[in-house]
């Protein structure tokens, strides 16, 4: 046998046993999100990687596009593969016990980003994320100062745009706490109308188009959602019904929707937003799953990242904005 075909038989050897070993699969880690397309969870995969990258690990990240049979397929071909931890934000909360409970029979750790999960007992999934009263606290507080501010109360027809996802706990904790702080703030609670999408901007857009028409007498409008991309799609909806920038006051929840059109200095409804780091939640999400695989430690029930308001004065000094 010649010598270079001796030297590609041995790398052919060593290349397939790194590949089925063990030691290669505890390796891999792999993150499922919702809706891997938006902004936020395209940051927090880069986030993922770099710190698995950093830690010796190697990361996946699968997008799932809101689809819940998906996702359990996700889970199922994550373990396959031979991962050892997983990170998922599932597109229905109504998915934990069976994700949890397919981990957890194939010994892989789980932790919930985003979107807070129970196990089939009624548990916590150990959880990564933000605090969803918190940030919806601080949206409709900095809503409720620009309403203040704005001289409307007493002087115009204003209304409220409640933009919601119903089915999810964790959008509900937010649109709830921003609903009890712009009330807090001086508006009716007879103002206030919910309007129910899915968490995109295009269910937005087409959800909120109905309830403005529905009330021809408002002339002014406030606006607050779950993510950025419900404050988009509405204001995108408000737009269209002729309403100009300076007759919203809409508050985004995530900030990477809101930051474009003041970066190209476009005249736009968005007046503030809660910047949330998708960048950071991946980062904490590895390195609680490869601390608790390398040290052999129970993962943390919780860790929550922090938020910042921003707004055309201060967002290029605190975060990035494509």
């Amino acid at each position: 046998m010649k010598v270079n075909t001796i030297r590609e038989a041995l790398l052919t050897f060593v290349t397939v046993v790194l590949i089925t070993t063990p030691v290669f699969a505890q390796k891999t880690i792999v993150a499922i999100y919702k809706s891997g397309t938006q902004q936020y969870f395209i940051d927090q995969g880069e986030g993922f990687q770099s710190a698995a990258k950093e830690l010796g690990y190697q990361a996946k990240i699968i997008n799932v596009e809101l689809d819940s049979n998906q996702a359990i397929s996700a889970v199922s071909d994550a373990i396959a593969s031979g991962a050892k931890g997983i990170a998922i934000t599932a597109p229905d909360q109504a998915l934990g016990p069976a994700v949890s409970t397919t981990a957890a029979e194939a010994g892989v750790l789980l932790v919930a980003t985003d979107d807070p999960l129970k196990d089939s007992k009624g548990n916590p999934v150990p959880f990564v994320g933000f605090d969803g009263t918190a940030m919806g606290n601080e949206v409709g507080k900095r809503a409720g100062e620009l309403f203040v501010s704005s001289g409307w109360q007493g002087k115009s027809n204003y209304g409220v745009l409640s933009v919601e996802v119903q089915t999810l706990t964790v959008c509900n904790d937010r649109t709830n706490a921003a609903r009890a702080q712009v009330m807090s703030a001086g508006v009716s609670a007879d103002k206030i109308y919910a309007v129910s999408y899915s968490g995109t901007t295009d269910s937005a857009l087409a959800a909120a188009g109905p309830v403005i028409t529905a009330h021809p007498s408002v002339d002014k409008w406030i606006v607050f959602a779950c993510n950025d991309e419900g404050v988009l799609g509405t204001t995108n909806a408000l737009k269209n019904a002729g309403f100009l920038p300076n007759d919203v006051i809409a508050v985004g929840l995530g900030a990477y929707e809101a930051c474009r059109p003041w970066k190209a200095g476009v005249p736009t409804g968005f007046k503030a937003a809660l910047y949330l780091s998708g960048v950071d939640v991946g980062k904490a999400a590895a390195r609680a799953l490869i601390n608790s695989l390398e040290k052999g430690q129970p993962l943390p029930p919780k860790t929550v990242a922090d938020t910042t308001i921003v707004d055309p004065s201060n967002y290029e000094s605190i975060m990035p904005c494509q």
